[in-house]
């Protein structure tokens, strides 16, 4: 792991930090081509410090740290359009499929090569295209990227969702985010906000929501309202699909490769003040 120093990130009051961390001085690991399309990333509850992540091809569920080459998976579905992944309270590993749809397995599973005892739910969620997936214990929770009812520049469609058992999920509620607040403090006016991944925050039970697409962070209150947002800076965010924090608050966020490498980008939690 090698630590990156971005000597022009400030260079524009646009770009900025949430507080507790230093967005200019991340950690960086440089992932081999097979995560070239890496979309979606969870820390591992058990390490508290190894990631799961997903690509969004192959149907493979790789597991890796930040200071170890070592990368294995497991393959748990076809090839398909894959966005997220989150674990459970109950150790049970969620990956989101763009289209809506839903595959749960054990964690314990991944010590194997190929995942056999799968549940699918095929298109569980309203039509859409969705990227962004978290549990918050045992509750799953869904962002849409692009709904046909959502108005792009002022919400964002929320939908919870639940196993009743082993084999059975359910849908608990759903909800819009209103992110015009965002639209009031841009320049323009015309931010589009399309979110691809989600996380909350351990310590300040914030929520921390991610956009590929325009390169924003919104930090949202534990009731869903918009506390803040950041523009991130290019040089650093090419290309931000994943978002996961480890349970002390320490953030990773991934990016997916483009023209260049894929990179996993953390940052240390310190709320008492960042030290330059």
């Amino acid at each position: 792991m090698t630590v990156l120093v971005c000597a022009n990130c400030n260079s524009s009051a646009q770009f900025g930090s949430p507080a507790g961390y230093d967005f200019t001085r991340p950690s960086k690991k440089t992932l081999p081509a097979v995560l070239h399309e890496i979309s979606g990333i969870a820390v591992d509850k058990q390490t508290d410090s190894s990631l799961l992540a997903i690509e969004d091809e192959d149907g493979k569920l790789f597991s890796f740290s930040m200071n170890d080459k070592a990368l294995r998976y497991s393959k748990f579905g076809k090839k398909g359009d894959y966005e997220d992944v989150t674990i459970l309270k109950n150790n049970q590993v969620a990956v989101l499929k763009s289209d809506g749809s839903i595959f749960l397995f054990r964690e314990a599973a991944m010590q194997n090569e190929k995942i056999d005892s799968v549940q699918i739910y095929d298109h569980i969620l309203p039509e859409g295209e969705y990227e962004g997936l978290f549990a918050d214990d045992n509750t799953l929770i869904t962002l849409c990227k692009n709904c046909p009812g959502d108005k792009q520049k002022k919400e964002v469609s929320v939908y919870k969702l639940q196993p009743a058992a082993l084999d059975s999920l359910h849908m608990l509620n759903s909800f819009q985010i209103d992110i015009s607040a965002i639209q009031a403090k841009d320049e323009d006016g015309k931010i589009k906000f399309h979110p691809s991944g989600i996380a909350k925050h351990p310590v300040t039970k914030e929520w921390f929501i991610i956009s590929s697409v325009n390169k924003l962070l919104l930090v949202l209150d534990g009731d869903w309202k918009v506390k803040t947002y950041f523009k991130l800076n290019p040089a650093l965010f090419n290309q931000p699909e994943g978002i996961s924090f480890n349970s002390k608050g320490d953030l990773y966020i991934s990016n997916e490769g483009g023209e260049g490498a894929a990179t996993v980008l953390f940052f240390k939690y310190l709320p008492g003040g960042i030290v330059k």
